[in-house]
């Protein structure tokens, strides 16, 4: 079932059951006031009827029945002595009920007759009105009644209308419920059909045109363009990302086939060049294994793979890296200024890469014969760790695109990477909830600073150094 025939029915459901509640309560109170009105005109005729025959004469003279001098064609009138004996009456039939001794008892009470009141006569509802008629000879009870049938033919009219009516009101409002329903889902239906022709055509460009006010539809529309929007950027980050893999694994692969094919040569090549031709090999083997190595871990993250989040001490970690660093730098310096021994809540193998590739990069540029800066603060609940690099600077214009993948600057062309360790460093900062950014002035070197949620504070001695030496 669609939901437009799903929120028809509801609207109709609705509808109709609001018109039971008001037609049940519009009859009620329609046979209300014409029963009452039906008692009224009933007593009055039986009051008028009892003054007429106060002067008739003796009543108790005739036998069976005095020939009355008000006889409507739909007003039965009946005449009984006391003791319960009909001595005047044009009731065809079984005659109309009475108990002398109760009225008499309520009218010697209450000091009037009662209200008319509804009864059966012979399978046939009437409405009977009973009081005392005093004449000169004494006093008798006179009876009137008429059926109800007189009353119902006008309410069944009030029914009938009220179910036709009711029943053409709700097939009505179906009507204009379904199209009222239809031309609210009409933009969804869009929606619906841009978004099976952008699948088919996998055009992330397109957008759905939406031009009505911002309710629940339009919010709608809005959010599913801006889906589109981010899986646009996706998409083309994804084809730029795969393009750039494999230009960056082209080049070594390129390398490996030429120096194979040397290999390879009859007769053979010298053994000098032999030598050279192996230790090429070596080297572009040894590249496309960190470029492999990069791009798993770029995947990794991107895959939303979780990182631990644990105390992770920042000084043992530093003195770690600063050890590893003075293998493959020897002779550079790291200088850790340190202010507190403080925690980081983080993954400790994640961590230790990120500062990894941020000292392995300040070293890089930075001269012989100048320090490279490691700095740490507390501040709001977060540890800021910064590196400072006394290197050539990276431009302004170059500063907006340093963590985008396969990046390279005019500097950092020259070295040999494939761009990706800042784009790493960035994707691992933030699975751990913390952020990198850098500062960077032309000709007076970069200061790159991570920033991670505190876990411990102890404090310690305020200056401390570890350097690699």
């Amino acid at each position: 079932m669609s939901i437009r025939l799903r929120l028809t029915l509801i609207y109709s459901a609705i509808l109709a059951l609001t018109l039971i509640l008001f037609s049940a309560a519009l009859y009620g109170v329609v046979y209300g006031v014409t029963l009452k009105e039906a008692q009224d005109t009933l007593k009055a005729e039986g009051i008028s009827l009892a003054t007429t025959l106060h002067s008739y004469g003796d009543l108790f003279a005739f036998a069976p029945a005095p020939p009355l001098p008000l006889d409507p064609t739909d007003t039965l009138i009946q005449i009984r002595r006391l003791d319960g004996n009909v001595i005047g009456s044009n009731v065809q039939g079984e005659p109309l009920p009475l108990d002398p001794s109760v009225l008499v008892a309520q009218i010697q009470t209450t000091g009037t007759a009662p209200d008319p009141a509804v009864v059966t006569v012979g399978g046939q509802q009437v409405l009977l009105y009973s009081t005392l008629l005093r004449v000169h000879a004494g006093t008798a009870i006179l009876q009137v009644a008429r059926p109800l049938q007189l009353i119902d033919q006008p309410l069944a009219i009030v029914r009938r209308d009220l179910l036709l009516g009711g029943g053409l009101v709700t097939l009505l409002a179906f009507g204009i419920g379904w199209l009222l329903a239809g031309t609210a889902l009409r933009p969804i239906n869009r929606i619906t059909q841009t978004a099976h022709e952008i699948g088919a055509a996998r055009d992330f460009g397109r957008r759905v045109a939406y031009s009505g006010p911002p309710d629940e539809v339009g919010r709608l529309a809005t959010t599913f363009n801006a889906m589109l929007a981010r899986l646009q950027e996706a998409y083309q980050a994804q084809r730029r990302f795969v393009a750039d893999a494999s230009h960056e694994l082209r080049t070594p692969l390129t390398s490996i086939r030429g120096n194979l094919g040397l290999l390879q040569r009859e007769p053979p090549i010298h053994e000098a060049d032999r030598v050279a031709v192996l230790a090429d090999l070596v080297a572009e083997s040894e590249r496309m294994s960190r470029l492999v190595g990069d791009l798993l871990t770029l995947a990794r993250t991107d895959a939303g793979r979780p990182l631990r989040h644990e105390p992770v001490p920042v000084a043992p970690l530093l003195a770690d890296l600063s050890r590893r660093l003075a293998a493959s730098h020897p002779g550079r310096l790291i200088h850790y200024e340190e202010g507190d021994d403080v925690a980081v809540a983080g993954d400790p193998d994640a961590l230790m890469q990120v500062l990894l590739i941020l000292l392995d990069n300040a070293l890089k540029f930075t001269p012989a014969d100048s320090a490279v800066t490691v700095a740490t603060t507390v501040e709001g609940g977060h540890v800021s760790i910064a590196v400072r690099d006394t290197g050539p600077g990276i431009a302004p214009d170059a500063l907006p695109h340093i963590f985008e993948r396969f990046y390279q600057g005019d500097v950092a062309r020259a070295e040999t990477g494939a761009g990706l360790g800042l784009a790493i460093a960035k994707a691992l900062v933030e699975g751990q909830h913390g952020t990198i950014a850098v500062e960077s002035h032309v000709g007076q070197g970069s200061i790159f600073t991570v920033t991670l949620p505190c876990a411990t504070v102890a404090q310690r001695p305020a200056h401390a150094s570890v350097s690699a030496s």
